[in-house]
C-alpha cells in the first residue's frame, strides 16, 4: 500500500502530540509507558519525536490513557494551531449539480 505524502498539517500536529505526550510522560521511563500502553518502546519513541506524525486511533488512545490524558484533550491540543489560523480563501468550482448540460458532454 503506497502512502501519500504528509501535508504540513500534519506534519505539525503529529509534532504537537509527540510534544504533548513527552510533557505528559514527565519522568516516567519511556518504556514503561510502552510496556503498559501494549505498545513498543520504538513506536512510542517515534510518536513522541514526530516521526509518525499519524499514528492509528487505538495507539493514541492507549497511549492517553496511561498518561491519564483524556483523548478531549488530546484534540483540543494537537489541533489548537488550526483554530487561530485564518481561513483560507477557497474560489468556488462552479455548481456540482448534474445538470443536463453537464450530463450530456
Amino acid at each position: 500500500m503506497v502512502r501519500l505524502p504528509l501535508t504540513p498539517e500534519e506534519v505539525e500536529r503529529g509534532q504537537r502530540l509527540g510534544a504533548l505526550l513527552r510533557h505528559a510522560r514527565g519522568d516516567r521511563p519511556m518504556l514503561q509507558t510502552a510496556l503498559d500502553a501494549r505498545v513498543s518502546p520504538e513506536t512510542l519513541r517515534k510518536i513522541e519525536s514526530g516521526r509518525v506524525a499519524t499514528p492509528a486511533f487505538p495507539t493514541i488512545a492507549a497511549i492517553a490513557d496511561v498518561l491519564g490524558l483524556s483523548l478531549d484533550a488530546v484534540w483540543a491540543e494537537i489541533n489548537k494551531a488550526e483554530v487561530d489560523r485564518p481561513v483560507r480563501a477557497v474560489e468556488p468550482t462552479g455548481p456540482r449539480r448534474h445538470t443536463p448540460e453537464r450530463l450530456a458532454s
